[in-house]
């Protein structure tokens, strides 16, 4: 079974308190489907495109669990707390092996 990935590039963050309260509130909500942090913030370097503020990546056992969460009533309500002050392009993608 592939796994599956958010990917979220922020390009607006008008309220760092905002995107906490997010964060500590959705955390525990992702793990309990599987998700694990790959990527969240850290330093970066921009090479090419569009600069992002922010990107998180998070792992997920499947492509199916991963759109799950992210639509689950959950999830939903804590985006609620940051979605005002926060704009981000966030797609979930189906992982690749070459094994």
């Amino acid at each position: 079974m592939k796994k599956g990935y958010w990917i979220s590039l922020y390009t607006k963050i008008d309220n760092q308190d905002n995107l906490k309260k997010y964060a500590e509130t959705v955390t525990p909500i992702i793990k309990s489907f599987g998700g694990k942090p790959l990527v969240r913030g850290g330093k970066y370097e921009n090479f090419e495109g569009e600069n992002f503020s922010r990107t998180v990546v998070w792992e997920f056992p499947s492509f199916e669990k991963a759109v799950e969460c992210h639509n689950s009533k959950e999830y939903l309500a804590g985006w609620d707390l940051a979605k005002s002050t926060t704009t981000r392009h966030m797609q979930v993608v189906e992982g690749f092996s070459t094994e």
